[in-house]
C-alpha cells in the first residue's frame, strides 16, 4: 500500500505558500522545482534566478510576501492533515499519482480524503450530464460496476447525474472509485452528496487541488476536468449536451493521449448530441463495458447482463437526484394489454393533450430509449391506474409509440 511520506511543518508551509500564490501556475512552479529543488530552495532564490526559468511575473508572484491570512490557513491545514484518513501529497512525494506527473502542469499539492493507493490503480473516468436521463443513470452505474469489478478505479467528479451514478456503481468493486472535486477537500458539493462522499472516502479517495475551504465556483470545474483526464487511461462520456463540461474532459484527455469512449443514443435526444459529436471526431463508440476492457487489454470478468433496464445495486441506493424533485406516490406494479398485432399504434388524427405533471414525469422517465412497463413503474412509482392512463393519453396524442413486446418509446418528432 502506498503511504505518503511525513512532511515537516516548515516544508508544508513552503509548499502551501507557493501553491496558494495568486496567479502562479503549476507549469511555472514545476519549472522552478526542476531548476532549484524543493519549495524552500525556491523561496531562497533571487528574483533574477527565478525569472530566468519561469518568467518575471511568475518570479515576482512566488517571492511576494505571504498574505496576512496565511498563518491561519497553515494551522487549519495542519489540523486537517492530523485527522484520520486525510493526507497531503506533494510533487516530491513517492505517493504522488504517477499518471499526473505526465501532465504538463501537475498540481503542486493534492489534498486527499481516503486511500491514496487508489490513485495508483489503473483507472477510467465516467463523466456526463448533471441532468442525466434515467437510462443514462442506469448506463453509468452498470458500466462503472463492471469496470470496477475488473479492477479499474472509476474516476468522476462527484456531480449530480452521471457522476454520482458512476461512483455508486463502482463502490464495493475491486477497483473502487475516486472523486476529483472542484472545491476544497473539506467541502462537499453538491450538499446532497454528503453521504456518498463519506462512502467514497471510506473505500476510495476524494481528491482536490484547491486549498481547504474553497467553495464551489464555476471557474474551478474546467480545471477539475483537466485533473480527471490526467488521472486515467480513458474517458467514457455517457450523456452530454453540445455545451458540456464532459466534452472539455474528453478533449483534454485526447490531448494527453488518453482513450476517449462515448455511448451513442437517439438522434432525437439532446443529451446524445455531445456523444455523437465525439464519435464523429474519432471517439470510440462503445455499447458494453467489455469493449472498454478489451481496448485496455484487461481480462473481462464474469458475464454481466447489459440489456436495457434497471440493474440491482450492491446495496440500496437513493434515487438519482433531480434538479426539481417531484413528489411521488408508493410504487405499484403495472400491466397493460399489448397490441394483439404487435405493431406500433397510430392514428390518422392525434388529439392534443396538455403535458401535465404526470405526463412530463413519465416522458422524462421514458427518455429516448425503449422501456418496458416494469422499467417505467420502477422509475416513476406511479400507481397502476395512473401509469396506464398517462401512457394511453400520451400514445393517443402521438407522444409515445408502443413497440412489439409491450415496450414504449418516445415518438419521433415530425
Amino acid at each position: 500500500m502506498v503511504v505518503p511520506l511525513p512532511l515537516p511543518d516548515d516544508e508544508l508551509s513552503a509548499w502551501l505558500r507557493l501553491s496558494m500564490a495568486p496567479g502562479l501556475k503549476p507549469a511555472a512552479l514545476r519549472a522552478m522545482f526542476a531548476a532549484f529543488g524543493l519549495p524552500q530552495q525556491v523561496l531562497e532564490q533571487p528574483l533574477a534566478a527565478l525569472a530566468a526559468v519561469a518568467g518575471p511575473e511568475a518570479a515576482r508572484t512566488a517571492l511576494a510576501p505571504a498574505a496576512s491570512a496565511f498563518p491561519a490557513q497553515l494551522a487549519a491545514l495542519q489540523a486537517w492533515r492530523a485527522q484520520p484518513g486525510n493526507a497531503v501529497l506533494t510533487l516530491s512525494d513517492p505517493a504522488y499519482p504517477p499518471r499526473l506527473l505526465t501532465m504538463p502542469d501537475p498540481p503542486p499539492l493534492l489534498y486527499i480524503r481516503g486511500r491514496p493507493d487508489r490513485l495508483h490503480a489503473r483507472s477510467v473516468a465516467i463523466v456526463g450530464s448533471r441532468s442525466a436521463t434515467p437510462q443514462g443513470i442506469e448506463d453509468a452505474g452498470r458500466f462503472a460496476r463492471v469496470l470496477s469489478d475488473a479492477g479499474l478505479a472509476v474516476v468522476s467528479g462527484l456531480a449530480l447525474g452521471v457522476d454520482g451514478a458512476a461512483h455508486r456503481g463502482a463502490l464495493g468493486g475491486a477497483g473502487g472509485t475516486v472523486a476529483v472535486i472542484g472545491t476544497g477537500a473539506d467541502c462537499v458539493y453538491p450538499a446532497s452528496h454528503q453521504a456518498l462522499a463519506a462512502r467514497i472516502a471510506a473505500d476510495g479517495a476524494i481528491v482536490s487541488e484547491w486549498p481547504l475551504g474553497t467553495p464551489a465556483r464555476a471557474s474551478n470545474f474546467p480545471q477539475r476536468n483537466r485533473l480527471i483526464a490526467g488521472f486515467v487511461e480513458g474517458v467514457l462520456v455517457v450523456e452530454a449536451a453540445m455545451r458540456s463540461g464532459s466534452l472539455i474532459t474528453a478533449r483534454l484527455a485526447n490531448e494527453m493521449g488518453r482513450d476517449v469512449f462515448a455511448l451513442p443514443g437517439s438522434i432525437h435526444a439532446p443529451l446524445s448530441r455531445g456523444c455523437h459529436r465525439l464519435i464523429k471526431q474519432g471517439a470510440r463508440l462503445v455499447e458494453t463495458p467489455e469493449e472498454i476492457l478489451e481496448e485496455l487489454r484487461i481480462p473481462v470478468p464474469a458475464p454481466v447482463q447489459c440489456g436495457v433496464g434497471p440493474v440491482p445495486e450492491r446495496e440500496p441506493e437513493p434515487r438519482p437526484e433531480r434538479e426539481r424533485p417531484t413528489p411521488r406516490q408508493p410504487r405499484h406494479h403495472a400491466t397493460l394489454a399489448q397490441n394483439p398485432a404487435g405493431s406500433v399504434h397510430s392514428s390518422p388524427s392525434k388529439p392534443s393533450i396538455a403535458i401535465d405533471e404526470d405526463a412530463s414525469l413519465l416522458l422524462d422517465a421514458l427518455g429516448y430509449a425503449p422501456a418496458s412497463l416494469e422499467i417505467l413503474a420502477s422509475r416513476t412509482d406511479m400507481p397502476e391506474a395512473k401509469l396506464q392512463a398517462t401512457l394511453l393519453r400520451l400514445e393517443l396524442a402521438g407522444h409515445v409509440n408502443v413497440l412489439p413486446g409491450g415496450r414504449f418509446v418516445r415518438a419521433a418528432r415530425p
